[in-house]
């Protein structure tokens, strides 16, 4: 049986070089496709592009966000600021206000992101130091390895989570069709009640009777819908036992097995029928918000 992944997960790595100290950080929740969001420090760029790279290399689905601290070594921490980037969007306040700007004003620029970098000058240095960028490369490689473990840590219980309630499913399915058998006898009680309370019981054409029995019967057989379902089920079986990518697939069955829950609601002429389907449909809620879990 191949593994399932869920979505969901959490990984840290920490380590310390002579320069200070680093940690990867890498979180994933549920998403429709493969979004990675990646938060280096001034001067990584590259080692940004790298970690979407691999991180799509591993996951097919989800939200991700990695990011990556460092800690300069030494007692004090050095404050950079962008001058350029500072002297553009003061500019450009002056133009739109037609005027001097106050300090507060100045002070609110310098809180735009690019503006004053902590560490900065530092950081950018050891940035350009191939030893430290491959080193940090390597380590974000292994925290998306620890996510991925997780996610399939989440995906194991959802695997055993969704096979109960496929068995749930079946047996319910199994007690809808026992009831199914009942469905002739109970309309031909309707339709002579009917008749009856009309009058014309006695008016009918018992070939004409029969015909139209045939006809009702027909509309209500059921054993096309239980047919589909089991079915469905085993695909079910087939998704959860082959390991993910499975999510998308297993969303779209979950659609079709509600659309013969339906199905059968619709064509009951029982109540003990009609609760049946409306507990298959219970139960096909709770596996479509589980399969939104899946990868």
């Amino acid at each position: 049986m191949s593994k399932l992944s869920g979505m969901t997960g959490f990984a840290r790595l920490t380590g310390e070089e002579d320069w200070g100290a680093w940690a990867w950080e890498a979180k994933s929740v549920n998403g429709r496709g493969l979004d990675v969001r990646v938060n280096t420090p001034p001067g990584f760029d590259a080692l940004e592009r790298h970690v979407k790279a691999a991180a799509s290399k591993v996951f097919n689905r989800g939200s991700l966000q990695v990011s990556l601290r460092i800690e300069m070594g030494g007692a004090t921490e050095s404050v950079a600021i962008n001058e350029a980037f500072l002297d553009k969007l003061v500019d450009a306040t002056r133009q739109a206000h037609q005027g001097e700007l106050s300090s507060e004003a100045i002070a609110t620029l310098m809180t735009v992101k690019g503006v004053v970098e902590a560490g900065g000058d530092n950081i950018r240095d050891l940035a350009a130091q191939e030893g430290v960028s491959a080193m940090l490369s390597a380590a974000a490689e292994k925290v998306l390895a620890e996510l991925a473990d997780a996610r399939l840590a989440e995906g194991a219980s959802l695997q055993s989570i969704m096979g109960k309630l496929v068995d749930e499913l079946e047996e319910t399915a199994k007690q809808a069709a026992s009831l199914a058998g009942e469905q002739p006898s109970l309309l031909k009680a309707r339709l002579s009640k009917q008749l009856e309370e009309l009058g014309a019981s006695n008016q009918v054409d018992a070939e004409r009777l029969a015909a139209e029995l045939a006809i009702t019967a027909a509309k209500a057989d059921v054993r096309e819908e239980l047919d589909r379902l089991s079915a469905h089920f085993e695909t079910a079986r087939g998704l959860l036992a082959g390991g993910s990518p499975a999510g998308r697939k297993l969303d779209f069955l979950a659609q079709e097995l509600n659309r013969e829950a339906n199905t059968l609601c619709s064509k009951s002429v029982s109540l003990d029928l009609t609760n049946a389907g409306l507990g298959l449909k219970g139960i096909i809620d709770q596996f479509k918000e589980q399969a939104a879990n899946v990868e």
